[in-house]
């Protein structure tokens, strides 16, 4: 679910890693007036056609923040925000009293360095972007509009709603291709190339330490700061690896067939020699009437290397997260009796694999709980109560389940 919300206020935002900012309004008009010349290095770099001219203007902090706001009330319910918040609070990904829709708005304002809008077909740069980050942050969302003028974003992120991991990995081929675009501009100022120098890409995708300029980043939960960070990080890696695989056919080739999962974009060569990810089937829990259905989805590896990080530590992620086969959700509601319950299942390459999750997973309940009393325990299950109500979760082969919510009797 993690990116619904964000992709429905796409932005393609520039991030900004580098000095605090500060006020540059007249360097950043002239920066305007460069767009064309940019516009045409960034077009023969990618052998992507530059059809007309990207109209470009300043803008300040607070209009991104009407932006903002307008874009997720066109694009967005109300139930969809609730349905997408729910599901991050069942999981334990966000703290229960987590404003998403509030948190997710000021998180991208305050980030947001320049944004080309698709609808209007127009960048803008904001008023505090600095004068050494204004022309990085312009070649990257100059990178879009090329992007955009050839392959639509608009429809390209539309099309990616169908699964909301696939939509992940839509959103980091726009901000992967714009960053490593942005950074090979750069690359070439100073005489280089990232296409023959790997060590350049590894140190131009490492965003830097920013820690204590972004307040709100800073204080959002793991999720939300890695989930905000993979697009552009993980991103230009996967984008670089095409590159070396398909030549300058990549930059094009990456819209024409679309990853289908973060794990694609972790580990590029199941991009060159696709499987679709497994759709393991629900638990068949046996829940009372009055439940009803409020969202269902897709979680991915990336979705379940942040959750294990976050409850079982990185080196639990690292050697597990990458065994990922697939994985299924669903929310079911009670709202007269004001009660929750989440159906899981999560397919892994191998029983060993899956037996090691259902470990962790253990261990995440245990910790995303204030209370947690154990009923019944075997080699591959366990039963009893957490916050929410009763759990039941079990292993089966390479096949982890859980429900978690169900009434207590």
């Amino acid at each position: 679910m993690r990116f619904r919300l964000r992709a429905c206020a796409a932005l393609a935002l520039a991030l900004v890693v580098g000095p605090g900012p500060g006020r540059a309004e007249s360097a950043a008009s002239e920066l305007c007036s460069q767009a064309g010349g940019i516009a045409s290095v960034l077009a023969s770099i990618s052998g992507m056609k530059l059809h007309h001219p990207v109209p470009c203007d300043l803008i300040s902090k607070e209009k991104v923040n009407e932006f903002l706001k307008k874009r997720v009330k066109e694009a967005t319910t109300p139930d969809e925000i609730r349905a997408e918040e729910m599901t991050l609070k069942k999981f334990g990904f966000v703290p229960a009293d987590f404003n998403l829709e509030k948190t997710t708005i000021d998180l991208l304002t305050e980030q947001a360095a320049a944004f080309y809008d698709y609808d209007k077909k127009k960048l803008f740069v904001t008023e505090t972007t600095t004068p050494e980050t204004q022309a990085p942050v312009l070649a990257h969302e100059l990178s879009h509009a090329i992007a955009d003028q050839n392959f639509n974003l608009g429809k390209f992120i539309r099309q990616g709603r169908k699964s909301d991991d696939g939509a992940t990995a839509r959103l980091a081929i726009m901000e992967g291709q714009a960053t490593w675009l942005m950074s090979e501009y750069l690359a070439h100022k100073l005489g280089q190339s990232l296409k023959n120098s790997p060590a350049l890409v590894q140190m131009m995708s490492a965003l830097g330490d920013s820690s204590g300029q972004y307040p709100v980043y800073d204080n959002a939960p793991l999720y939300l700061r890695q989930t905000l960070i993979f697009p552009y990080t993980k991103g230009m890696l996967f984008q670089q690896a095409v590159i070396e695989h398909d030549g300058d056919a990549g930059f094009a080739e990456v819209f024409r067939r679309p990853p289908v999962s973060t794990q694609q974009i972790l580990h590029p060569e199941k991009y060159f020699q696709p499987a679709p990810p497994a759709t393991p089937d629900l638990p068949d829990a046996k829940i009372p009437h009055g439940f009803k259905t409020v969202v269902g989805g897709s979680l991915g590896e990336l979705d379940h290397e942040v959750l294990l990080e976050q409850f079982a530590g990185k080196a639990a992620a690292n050697d597990i997260g990458p065994h990922w086969s697939g994985a299924t959700f669903e929310l079911r509601e009670n709202k007269k009796a004001g009660q929750v319950v989440l159906l899981y299942a999560a397919q892994w390459d191998s029983p060993e694999m899956a037996r090691r999750y259902f470990a962790a997973y253990r261990q995440v309940l245990a910790k995303k709980w204030k209370k947690m009393n154990i009923s019944g325990e075997t080699n591959d299950s366990v039963t009893g109560t957490g916050d929410d109500g009763r759990f039941e979760l079990h292993l089966k082969g390479p096949l982890v389940t859980s429900v978690e919510g169900l009434p207590v009797n």
